[in-house]
């Protein structure tokens, strides 16, 4: 597998088929904080992604959770090198918080066309620790992070998911929210 950036997107090459199946890390959120499916895709064929090959031929496959990861790590390192800091709105108290990367977690989920996982960053202000969702697109070969979303400060949540990939916002002491 190489990986490379290009033009600012991560452009990951694949031999052969790949198929990935994650459970490890689907305990840390304990329960429906993604509705859409807690591992991997584990058929190249069962989705469209097409990845290029050596010889510059389309390979149809699935990228790995490694390479989802590796991705949504390269998207938020190249922003802070560029800016300094990963900035993100906080939709709830409106403030501009900018962030230092920390990790990626283990655990991938694909809900939709889409792929995510969640990164731990630090508020270089505050000094709290943010959990933030991360959605990839794989298309043609190319693995983008498409949104971003804040999902828990300092262990709080902020919304979840229903079974039919709806997010579901949360009250301060976890309950949902109602209008």
């Amino acid at each position: 597998m190489r990986c490379r950036v290009v033009h600012g997107f991560v452009v990951i090459g694949v031999s052969g088929l790949l198929g990935v199946a994650i459970s490890a890390g689907a305990a840390e959120h304990g329960g429906q904080e993604h509705g859409g499916t807690t591992t991997a895709p584990t058929a190249a064929k069962e989705h469209g992604g097409t990845a290029q090959e050596h010889g510059g031929q389309a390979v149809k496959a699935e990228p790995s959770a490694a390479q989802i990861r590796q991705a949504i790590e390269s998207y938020v390192k190249g922003i802070e090198v560029k800016d300094g800091a990963f900035a993100i709105q906080d939709e709830l108290t409106g403030a501009a918080r900018k962030l230092t990367f920390v990790r990626v977690h283990e655990r991938v989920g694909k809900t939709g066309d889409l792929y995510y996982s969640c990164t731990d960053m630090r508020d270089t202000a505050t000094g709290e620790l943010l959990d933030l969702d991360f959605d990839v697109d794989a298309v043609d070969g190319r693995l983008n992070v498409v949104d971003t979303r804040l999902h828990k400060v300092a262990g709080q949540a902020r919304y979840t998911y229903d079974d039919k990939d709806n997010r579901i916002p949360l009250t301060a002491d976890g309950r949902e929210r109602t209008y």
